[in-house]
């Protein structure tokens, strides 16, 4: 732990990387915002978050960054480009259960926080993504998955999947593109999760 606190490195795609808004919208910013600087707390000392990346992408290409980082919390949010591409769901387990091994090992269970999936099908360009109804089962079913494997860990789950779905009827909660949640859907997110990382930090 640092003087700032904790270093902290968020992990998973543009639901993390926050593809549309801007750098103090993004969810992992807004927590660690949200927590001020009274430790224990946390410092965001990387998001090697990444639009369109999948489960496998996160074990291939964000998990050997870590290394360097030197994380001492982490934070993962990853499946819905898994269901965009077909990913079979018991490949997406295999992949979950091979990022929280390795994340378990690191920083131990209870020095991560895992996020659902929201809802992307409820918006004005989710159908761009496939059958909105086959989509949102996937993404749900996928959920189901995430939060079995992480549970199995004693890892923390937090589920913003209802809050993602309030996106069918207030624009608001939708970034420019169409598609993505807006800095005000990010914030309805850190109201839940940010709970949860103070019990986790001992707060």
């Amino acid at each position: 732990m640092t003087g700032e606190g904790l270093r902290y490195v968020a992990l998973g795609d543009s639901y993390t990387i926050g593809t549309t808004v801007g750098i103090a919208e993004r969810w992992p910013d807004q927590l660690v915002a949200a927590l001020g600087p009274t430790p224990p707390t946390l410092e965001l000392v990387a998001n090697l978050a990444v639009n369109g990346y999948t489960s496998r992408d996160v074990a291939d290409l964000e998990l050997p960054a870590l290394a360097a980082l030197e994380p001492e919390f982490v934070s993962l949010l990853i499946g819905v480009n898994d269901v965009v591409q077909g990913v079979p769901e018991r490949t997406y387990r295999r992949n979950i259960d091979r990022i929280l091994d390795d994340l378990v090992g690191r920083v131990g269970a209870e020095r991560i926080i895992v996020v659902t999936t929201p809802d992307y099908t409820v918006t004005p360009a989710g159908a761009d993504y496939g059958d909105p109804a086959q989509q949102a089962t996937g993404i749900r079913d996928f959920n189901a998955s995430l939060v079995a494997l992480a549970e199995a860990r004693s890892v923390v789950v937090v589920d913003i999947h209802d809050l993602s779905l309030r996106a069918a009827t207030d624009p608001t909660l939708v970034a420019r593109d169409g598609l993505h949640p807006s800095g005000t859907q990010y914030a309805l997110w850190v109201e839940r999760i940010l709970p949860a990382v103070e019990t986790l930090l001992g707060r």
